[in-house]
């Protein structure tokens, strides 16, 4: 029985093995065209999609919402007043400072204007110019001149140097003359002064009561920080807002124009990556969909994760589309070099050793094994310096042969 059963083993081998050896020989053999292309050499990031600029939003006082201006999904422009809480009070309290204000302010240019008709003509403020003083001294400076010059007609320089002098001393008084000099003020000015002060006093806290007034209101609505779109409206109309939810998000808002991918890079390769470099972006939800970007940060600090050190990076997107959205997930391929209208083949059609690489080209005759230069590869493709010419065909090894393993398959 167990002579059976082996005979039956040996029979069943030797026929598998013969069907094989049939189709690996009328299956027809795999080849590929070299071709002229770009060949980029890249790292591979994968993380998620993030709206760098969004907000919640919340009211900064009690009250109830009188008016919600926005809708989910509306596009609001900075500075656009987006809801409202019932602020007829607060209203009310900026229209009375206004009032005050606007009084203090006459109050303020009276007294102001009281003060200059009590002074004038005779001080300016709390200081007078001495102008007769200024007068007599320019005068008799003048007279000293003409003296200066009746004596250089004659050639009397000593008598010339001395009455410079007297000139000298003449023009300085005129300066100190002209130089304003206190004035003990009488009574009735004090008292116009200290009125003035006063006046001024009270503009100032009517400034302050208005601005105080004009804040409150402003925390009655809720003003778009910036141009967006509405994410969440969180409140409805006629809600009540007490002290204890006053300050929950009751409006999200987002920038759809700013996004950015954020990832972490393996620290085998974190030393190719540069902030600048350019990036393709691939949305898992739509693969056809491909994303131009930038390297804009690659963090200094490694985190280790199960003995794993990755770093974190940071990839802005070049103008992004409505379809994308915060947070879907997103593989990103840094381009860490590049190369131009190159000659391309399969890393897999490779064989040899790193030293001696070799394809086998289809020829007339058949195929033929040539040696070749290689360059760069990114793990599909190969670069060839040398050894293949544009248009040549080229064998692929069968499934159940190896390739070179060092350039990939």
């Amino acid at each position: 029985m167990k002579k059976w059963l082996a005979l039956a083993v040996l029979i069943c081998f030797i026929s598998a093995f013969l069907s094989g050896c049939a189709n690996a020989q009328t299956t027809p053999q795999e080849t590929a065209v070299v071709t002229r292309g770009d060949l980029v050499i890249s790292v591979s990031v994968s993380g998620n999609l993030e709206m760098p600029r969004k907000m919640d939003l919340s009211f900064g006082t009690t009250g109830t919402v009188a008016e919600i201006m926005a809708n989910e999904g509306d596009e609001v422009s900075k500075g656009e007043v987006l809801a409202k809480l019932d602020a007829r009070s607060l209203e009310w309290n900026v229209t009375t400072a206004q009032a005050r204000y606007e009084a203090a302010q006459i109050g303020y240019e009276v007294a102001e204007n009281n003060l200059m008709q009590t002074i004038y003509p005779y001080y300016t403020d709390t200081f007078a110019t001495d102008l007769p003083g200024v007068w007599l001294s320019l005068d008799k400076a003048q007279n000293e001149l003409a003296e200066v010059r009746k004596l250089l007609n004659e050639g009397k320089t000593e008598e010339v140097r001395k009455i410079l002098e007297q000139l000298e001393g003449s023009l300085n008084k005129a300066g100190e003359k002209s130089q304003a000099r206190v004035w003990a003020l009488p009574l009735s000015v004090k008292l116009v002064e200290l009125q003035t002060e006063s006046a001024k006093s009270s503009l100032d806290i009517a400034k302050t009561e208005l601005a105080r007034a004009n804040l409150e209101l402003d925390k009655a609505m809720i003003v778009a920080p910036f141009d967006g779109v509405i994410a969440d409206i969180l409140v409805k109309e006629g809600q009540q807002l007490s002290s204890m939810t006053y300050t929950n998000p009751a409006i999200s808002i987002v920038d759809p124009n700013q996004i950015k991918m954020s990832g972490v890079i393996d620290e085998i390769d974190v030393s190719k990556v540069k902030s600048g470099q350019e990036a393709t972006i691939i949305l898992d939800a739509s693969p056809d969909k491909q994303v131009q970007g930038k390297v804009a940060f690659v963090s200094p600090i490694g985190t280790v994760r199960a003995g794993v050190v990755s770093y974190k990076t940071t990839i802005t997107l070049e103008n992004p589309g409505e379809e994308l959205k915060d947070g879907m997930s997103a593989t990103a391929e840094i381009h860490i070099e590049r190369r131009q209208d190159v000659l391309l083949i399969p890393n897999r059609a490779i064989h040899g050793t790193l030293e001696k690489p070799s394809v086998e080209v289809v020829t007339e005759k058949g195929t033929e094994q040539r040696e070749i230069t290689v360059g760069l590869s990114n793990g599909v493709s190969t670069e060839v310096l040398s050894g293949l010419r544009e248009g040549e065909r080229i064998v692929l090894p069968r499934v159940t042969q190896s390739p070179f393993l060092s350039f990939g398959g």
